[in-house]
């Protein structure tokens, strides 16, 4: 794949628009390609406006409102993933309502898929602020509090860590962090009373996935949402007739912030290599 490319103006092959408020929303681009490696897709990281996870719900919704009108007017995208956990919570909502001819895909922590494999019962749930003080995420919490017990963990500071850790190479600080909200929600394994699930509630913490593992161990699910979003988003476009048909698609990446930090994170995590827009999105 290129990074960039001249996208078709039939319908079926516009690009998807994909957003995050930085370079977390690649896990879920990664599991897009891997489930739609024919589509083309443009990846926006709001990294000037970031981290929406420590963002009031007024500043979420301005910069999604306005990263949306942007990438349907300068993309004319197709569909729209809303890759960042905070910005599902507090924006789709209203986007769905401003786009009504957009097909729109959120991200959610997995409590459900959670819930459906725990033998213990008890599942931690690790996630921005934002989001557990979500009024989607309280719902989404209701619906499943008779299946199992959540322990949920703000990660302040967390996303914010792992980005600057993509120009560092010594790890110690953002492993500390991990540990630090780890070891404040209990013990996890398989035993009664541990819990045996955990889910990633943020898009960023995948990509610190092999820390996690070796502090909760071997016997504990690790789930994120990056593969059933992509699933969604192919029935999405299925039903509305816009699923390009073959081809190998193509990608562009630009963001409000440092390009090389997007640049950087590409490269690490897709191994991808190509020129990053400076975008400026205004409020």
């Amino acid at each position: 794949m290129t990074g960039t490319g001249a996208f078709a103006p039939d319908d079926a092959s516009r690009p998807i628009g994909v957003f995050d408020s930085g370079v977390g929303g690649l896990s879920i681009l990664r599991a897009l390609r891997a489930e739609l490696p024919q589509e083309d897709f443009v990846y926006i990281a709001d990294s000037g406006h970031a981290p929406y996870g420590e963002r009031d719900t007024a500043h979420v919704v301005t910069r999604s409102r306005a990263i949306t009108h942007h990438l349907r007017k300068q993309y004319s995208v197709k569909a729209l993933v809303v890759a960042c956990n905070t910005a599902t919570a507090a924006a789709i909502d209203l986007l769905r309502h401003e786009n009504p001819g957009l097909p729109m895909v959120g991200v959610e922590p997995a409590l459900k898929p959670a819930a459906a494999i725990t033998r213990t019962k008890r599942i931690g749930v690790i996630a921005t602020r934002s989001t557990l003080s979500s009024a989607r995420f309280d719902a989404l919490l209701r619906s499943v509090e008779r299946e199992a017990e959540f322990v949920c963990q703000p990660c302040d500071g967390l996303a914010e860590a792992i980005e600057i850790s993509i120009h560092q190479q010594d790890a110690i600080e953002l492993i500390a962090m991990c540990a630090r909200y780890t070891v404040a929600m209990g013990q996890f394994g398989s035993q009664t009373g541990q819990m045996d699930a955990l889910v990633l509630g943020c898009t960023h913490y995948p990509f610190v996935e092999e820390h996690l593992r070796d502090l909760v161990g071997p016997d504990v699910a690790l789930l994120s949402t990056g593969g059933p979003v992509a699933r969604q988003t192919r029935r999405l476009l299925q039903s509305h007739a816009k699923l390009k048909a073959s081809g190998l698609g193509h990608f562009r990446l630009g963001t409000t912030g440092q390009r090389e930090l997007l640049g950087t994170a590409a490269l690490n995590w897709l191994a991808w290599r190509g020129d990053v827009e400076a975008l400026a999105v205004p409020s």
